[in-house]
């Protein structure tokens, strides 16, 4: 079907919701991308097709969206869209999700393994002679479903107010929304690292000190041979990333071990932070605002299970409708904790 003949609809966002799709996805069933050499997507080419323009110096209002019954179902997609730009931009999460899984319901229980004794100890294979015992894993579900929320913004405003003003300014609003929703869904998946996951706090982190007999040193000083003790502690994982906030950050990054060459070729380059051991430095000012005055250490690729539930969603109807009160952006979605020894925290006292 060609892109200009779409019967566009609100129905199509219950039909994209109940797939589990979003109205881009939904159109793309119809007009595949596959057909083109344009380089847009469905969405955008619906964007064409009403000749609304939602970049550069002749960027459209908002009333544009509004010209036809049919161009004003692209506007809820619109706003999704940009939210989720800023969500993007401001989200740490790539950073610690090792998984993401995408669910159809509200509720989700994970699963987990079981070692027994052997749980925490250095996984190896075991050389069993004739007759002899290997060692069991057992996978099990876990007792507790993993808590799912809505995170999101409500969006205060009139359509009057805003119908004449122009949509890169709107935009920047938009994507400023999705900063927010992405800082708050990252601070509950720090949460879930440091404290597990609500299964009877089981699978929290492991706490050590500056100072205790494990780490050594100075309470409240961090040298290298602190950290070094730190990062000897994961063994058999591996601390691949560290999540720091401000003033925690500021001390690794003025260890002179940091002080190398190459590491700061590699930030001027791609804009990472890497450690001296190897280790991905994430800013991340939520562990201190979860009371911890200190780092998160963390093997990312066997730690944190993402679940989403819906992508960013808006109240459709009511964005057609020109019902632009109250009207909520949101994203749904939890985490689970998937090895316990995979992230430990480090205090400075």
């Amino acid at each position: 079907m060609a892109f200009d003949t779409i019967n566009l609809e609100k129905g199509m966002y219950t039909e994209a919701l109940a797939k589990g799709k979003t109205l881009t996805q939904l159109l793309e069933e119809e007009d595949s991308s596959k057909n083109y050499d344009d380089g847009l997507d469905a969405f955008e080419r619906q964007l064409k097709r009403f000749d609304i323009r939602v970049k550069g110096p002749g960027t459209d209002v908002i009333e544009k969206f509004f010209a036809t019954t049919d161009s004003s179902v692209l506007f809820p997609e619109y706003v999704s869209r940009t939210v989720l730009v800023g969500l993007e931009q401001a989200n740490i999460l790539p950073d610690i999700v090792a998984t993401t899984t995408n669910i159809d319901g509200d509720t989700y229980r994970s699963i987990y393994m079981d070692d027994g004794e052997d749980s925490k100890k250095r996984k190896s294979l075991k050389r069993v002679g004739e007759g002899g015992q290997l060692p069991v894993t057992t996978i099990k579900t876990k007792e507790n479903v993993v808590d799912i929320f809505k995170y999101g913004r409500l969006l205060q405003a009139s359509y009057e107010a805003l119908r004449r003003k122009k949509l890169n300014v709107f935009e920047i609003f938009l994507q400023q929304m999705g900063r927010q929703i992405a800082l708050d869904m990252a601070y509950d998946a720090i949460s879930v690292i440091i404290d597990g996951d609500g299964d009877g706090n089981s699978n929290a982190a492991d706490v050590f000190k500056i100072g205790d007999t494990t780490i050594c040193g100075t309470a409240g000083k961090l040298t290298y041979d602190e950290y070094i003790a730190f990062w000897a502690e994961f063994d058999p994982y591996e601390m691949n990333t560290v999540l720091a906030p401000k003033m925690q950050l500021k001390d690794i990054l003025t260890l002179p071990e940091f002080k190398d060459p190459q590491a700061g070729f590699t930030f001027q380059k791609d804009g990472k932070l890497i450690s001296p051991l190897g280790a991905k430095l994430v800013r991340a000012d939520q562990v201190k605002e979860l009371g911890v005055e200190g780092i998160v250490g963390l093997d990312k690729g066997l730690c944190l299970e993402e679940i989403v539930e819906q992508s960013v969603t808006t109240e459709s109807d009511k964005l057609i409708d020109k019902q632009f009160e109250r009207t909520s952006i949101s994203r749904v979605g939890g985490f689970n904790k998937l090895f316990q020894p995979s992230a430990k925290v480090l205090k400075w006292k």
